[in-house]
C-alpha cells in the first residue's frame, strides 16, 4: 500500500456484523489506517437480531481499540428503499439496493466526519459478489468526492482469518444475511 499523507490515514469501515468486520479492521489497522467503524444496518430483522450483531461489533471495536459509530436503526427506511424488490431472489436486485442504501449512508457519514476513504466489510463474505459491491461503492464514492477502497478482504485466507478472530472473541454468529427476506 502506498505511503499515506496524515490526512489520508483515516478510513471509515461500514460494518455489517462483528464477524465480517473482524479481519477487515485488523487488515486496515496493519496497513496504517486510523479505522472508524460505522454500524448502519436497518436491514437486519428482527430487532433482537440487530442488537446481538451490534453487541458483537462493540466487543470487536473494544478489542481493537477503534471508534465505533452506531447509526440509527430504522427498519422502515430499509423497507421503503427496497420497495418493489421484495420478491427478488437472494443476491438479486433487492440485495443491490440494500448494499446501496448502506454504502450511501457510509459515504455521507465519512463526508460529515471529513474522512476521504471508506470501504465495507460486506465483501469478506463468500456469498457476496466483490465486483458488484466494488462498483456500487466506487459509484457512490465518485458522487461524493470520496475514495472507496475496493479491497477483497476474503483473499489470502481473509475469510478464515476473520472467523479465527471472531471465534477468539466469542462473537455472536448469525445464520442468515440479515433482512427478513433472507431468512427464508
Amino acid at each position: 500500500m502506498r505511503e499515506q499523507k496524515k490526512e489520508d490515514s483515516k478510513i471509515l469501515l461500514h460494518a455489517c456484523c462483528g464477524i465480517c468486520s473482524s479481519y477487515p479492521v485488523s487488515f486496515l489497522k496493519d496497513a496504517g489506517y486510523d479505522v472508524v467503524v460505522h454500524f448502519y444496518n436497518p436491514n437486519i430483522y428482527p430487532l433482537e437480531e440487530y442488537q446481538k450483531r451490534l453487541e458483537a461489533e462493540r466487543i470487536l471495536c473494544g478489542h481493537f481499540d477503534v471508534e465505533l459509530i452506531e447509526d440509527e436503526y430504522n427498519q422502515d427506511e430499509f423497507f421503503e428503499y427496497v420497495k418493489g424488490f421484495e420478491n427478488e431472489p437472494e443476491k438479486g436486485l433487492r440485495c443491490d439496493k440494500c448494499f446501496e442504501l448502506r454504502l450511501v449512508r457510509a459515504a455521507k457519514k465519512a463526508k460529515e466526519l471529513g474522512i476521504k476513504n471508506f470501504t465495507t466489510s460486506i465483501v469478506i463474505s463468500p456469498h457476496k459478489n466483490f465486483q458488484k459491491l466494488s462498483l456500487i461503492g466506487e459509484t457512490i464514492a465518485g458522487e461524493n468526492g470520496l475514495n472507496f477502497l475496493s479491497i477483497d478482504f476474503k483473499k489470502k485466507d481473509g475469510f478464515l482469518k476473520t472467523n479465527k478472530i471472531a471465534n477468539s472473541l466469542s462473537l455472536y454468529r448469525q445464520n442468515y444475511c440479515g433482512c427478513r427476506f433472507s431468512i427464508r
